[in-house]
C-alpha cells in the first residue's frame, strides 16, 4: 500500500477527533508500534502491564518477530517508530536481539529499545546502535521497589548511570516514568533532573497509573490526571505551555509538547496551533523523515523552506521570536539550545475501555493476527500471548510454537476443561 493511502486510513480513523494541527494522518500514519519479542522481566513493578502467564512464556520464535517487524511496514509504511520491547527486551538472547534490531533498521523502521536498564550495558548499546538502534528508553520509577532506592530523587542516580551509558552513542535518550499516588508530589525533582540533562535525554515520558495486567495498586486516584501532570511541568517551567498546539492521537489520551532548553529555562517550540497546521500541510516530509543529527534536519528545512517562497518571512519572523522569547539565557547559554519533549500517556483501566479512544489509537502492539491498541493489549494480554503458532523459520522449515512449557500449558488446559464442566453443568 503507497504511503498516501495509509496516511488516508489513519486520518479516517482520526476523522472524529480530526484537526489541521493533528499529526496522525497528516504526518505520520501512526505514533509508534511495539513488537513485544520476551514476555520475560527481571523486575515485579507494582504497576505492571504484563499477565500473571508472562513470565513463563517462552520467548517467541525470531521468524515471528521477523514478520511482525514486516507487518509494521505492511500496515504503516517505512519510518515509523518501533518500539522493542517486552517485558525487557534484554533478556533476550543479546545476538538475536541485535539481529531484532538490525532488521528493523533494515526494512526502514525507527528501531528503540525499551527496557529498565538493568542489562542494558555500554558494550551491548554499542552493538545495538552500530545495528541501526535510534533511541533507547529507560523505565525508571519507585513502582519497581528497587533494593536501596525508596524515592525518586534517590533514583536520578540510577538515572544518571543510564546517561553515561548512552552517552555519545547518538541515541535519543528517553525516560519513562508510571506517575502515581505516592510519587506525584516528587515530580517536580524528577522534572528538574530531566531538564537538567536535556543535552542527552530528549523525551521525558510520563504515564499515568492504570488498572491493568498484573498491577496492584488498581486505579489512580483524582490527584493523577493529565492537567495535574500538565500544571506540574508548567510550575517547574515557570510560564504556562501551549499543550494543544500539537495534537497526537486523541486528547484524552497523549499531550505531546516539544520545548527548548537553554540555560535550564524551558521554551515552547511552538505556540499557536493555526501555524502548526500550516506547517504540516505544507511540509509534511520534515516531520516524517528520520535525520541522522540536527544539522542535516536544518539542511532539509532550509531546503524545504526556500522551495516555498510564502514561508521565508515566516521562517525569519520565527527565528527572530525564537531569539528574542530565549533573551539572556541564549546568551549565557552560549547559544548551546537542547530540544526536550514531553510526553503524557493516559492508559485505560483493564475494565474501562473507551471504544472511541480505542479506535483512534495512535501506540499498538504488532500481535500475531495484526496490529492491536495498546490498552486493549493490555487489557486481556493473554489472548494473544498464549495463543500457539505455526512459523516459518530462517531456514524455510516449519515449527509449532507453544508459549508455555509443557507441564504448564497442561495443567492450563485441565484447569480450563474443569471451568467448562462445572459451567455446563
Amino acid at each position: 500500500m503507497q504511503r498516501a493511502d495509509i496516511l488516508k486510513n489513519t486520518l479516517s480513523r482520526m476523522q472524529h477527533i480530526d484537526a489541521p494541527n493533528q499529526i496522525l494522518g497528516r504526518s505520520q500514519t501512526i505514533g509508534c508500534v511495539a513488537v513485544e519479542i520476551t514476555q520475560r522481566c527481571n523486575l515485579d513493578c507494582s504497576l505492571c502491564y504484563l499477565s500473571d502467564h508472562s513470565q513463563s512464556v517462552k520467548d517467541i520464535p525470531i521468524a515471528e518477530v521477523y514478520r511482525r517487524l514486516d507487518q509494521v511496514v505492511e500496515h504503516y509504511g517505512t519510518g515509523v517508530n518501533v518500539q522493542i520491547t517486552g517485558g525487557d527486551p534484554t533478556l533476550r538472547k543479546h545476538k538475536e536481539l541485535i539481529k531484532i534490531v538490525a532488521y528493523a533498521a533494515s526494512i526502514g523502521l525507527y528501531p528503540a529499545l525499551f527496557t529498565n536498564g538493568i542489562a542494558a550495558t555500554r558494550p551491548l548499546l554499542e552493538k545495538l546502535a552500530n545495528a541501526g538502534l535510534k533511541d533507547i528508553a529507560f523505565h525508571v520509577d519507585s513502582t519497581q521497589k528497587r533494593k536501596g532506592f525508596d524515592t525518586e530523587k534517590q533514583l536520578n542516580e540510577i538515572r544518571a548511570e543510564y546517561i553515561e551509558r548512552a552517552r555519545g552513542l547518538g541515541l535519543m535518550v528517553i525516560f519513562n516514568t508510571t506517575i502515581h499516588t505516592d510519587n506525584f508530589h516528587e515530580l517536580p525533582e524528577i522534572l528538574t533532573f530531566f531538564r537538567d540533562n536535556a543535552d542527552v535525554i530528549g523525551l521525558a515520558s510520563f504515564n499515568l497509573q492504570a488498572d491493568t495486567g498484573r498491577g496492584e495498586w488498581g486505579s489512580r486516584e483524582e490527584i493523577i490526571s493529565h492537567e495535574t501532570v500538565k500544571r506540574t511541568i508548567e510550575k517547574v517551567a515557570g510560564k504556562n505551555l501551549p499543550w494543544d498546539a500539537v495534537r497526537v492521537g486523541h486528547s484524552e489520551c497523549h499531550s505531546y509538547l516539544p520545548t527548548l532548553v537553554a540555560n535550564k529555562n524551558i521554551f515552547p517550540v511552538v505556540e499557536d496551533k493555526k501555524l502548526v497546521g500550516e506547517f504540516l500541510r505544507d511540509f509534511s516530509e520534515l516531520t516524517t523523515g528520520k535525520f541522522k543529527n540536527r544539522r542535516e534536519l536544518v539542511k532539509s528545512a532550509l531546503k524545504a523552506v526556500l522551495k516555498k517562497p510564502d514561508w521565508w518571512v515566516r521562517a525569519l519572523q520565527y527565528a527572530i521570536y525564537q531569539s528574542n522569547n530565549l533573551g539572556k539565557h541564549l546568551f549565557i547559554a552560549k547559544g548551546d539550545v537542547q530540544k526536550l519533549t514531553f510526553f503524557i500517556q493516559n492508559f485505560m483501566d483493564a475494565d474501562g475501555l473507551n471504544q472511541d479512544r480505542v479506535h483512534a489509537c495512535s501506540f499498538m502492539v504488532m500481535t500475531a493476527d495484526g496490529p492491536v491498541s495498546m490498552c486493549e493489549h493490555n487489557a486481556n494480554r493473554d489472548d494473544y500471548i498464549l495463543k500457539p503458532l505455526t512459523v516459518q523459520n530462517e531456514k524455510g522449515q516449519t515449527e509449532f510454537y507453544e508459549p508455555l512449557p509443557a507441564k504448564k500449558a497442561r495443567s492450563k488446559c485441565s484447569s480450563t476443561q474443569l471451568l467448562d464442566t462445572v459451567e455446563i453443568d
